[in-house]
């Protein structure tokens, strides 16, 4: 899929992005890594918070390329984004946060003990990874919304 085609399927818009909104999103993260590795809390609720610091983190990838993403299933659209973005070398990466989103809704709406510590602690680790793939993406191709 195309940006083109994404944006004629209404699944993304136009969007200029500024520095502040990258250092909105990034303090989202960082709250989020830090309490996704809070010990105490359940594998579901640090998963699905490791989760949503990926999700705010190629949200500034689809921002930063000049697009937001709108509509029903914004989720799956964000991750398909990202290969738009960031190109083929992201590939696997994108297919395996799109596998975690499936598993965030489980943990979200249908199922408890669903992540296991496992699975968590290696979200975590991807998501941490992530960060710094993305940084590194945006001060190459975007230096002006760097902080």
């Amino acid at each position: 899929m195309s940006w083109q085609q994404l944006s004629a399927a209404n699944r993304v818009r136009s969007h200029a992005t500024s520095w502040q909104e990258l250092t909105d999103l990034r303090a989202v993260i960082a709250r989020d890594l830090q309490d996704a590795a809070v010990a105490g809390l359940s594998a579901d609720r640090r998963f699905a918070t490791a989760y949503n610091a990926v999700l705010q983190l190629t949200k500034m990838v689809v921002a930063c390329s000049g697009y937001r993403v709108v509509g029903q299933g914004h989720h799956q659209t964000t991750f398909e984004a990202l290969e738009l973005a960031m190109g083929p070398s992201i590939a696997a990466s994108a297919v395996y946060f799109d596998t975690c989103r499936r598993k965030r809704n489980l943990v979200e709406y249908d199922l408890a003990n669903v992540a296991t510590e496992t699975e968590t602690e290696e979200l975590l680790r991807q998501a941490r990874q992530f960060a710094q793939v993305v940084e590194g993406w945006i001060a190459r191709n975007h230096p002006a919304l760097v902080p």
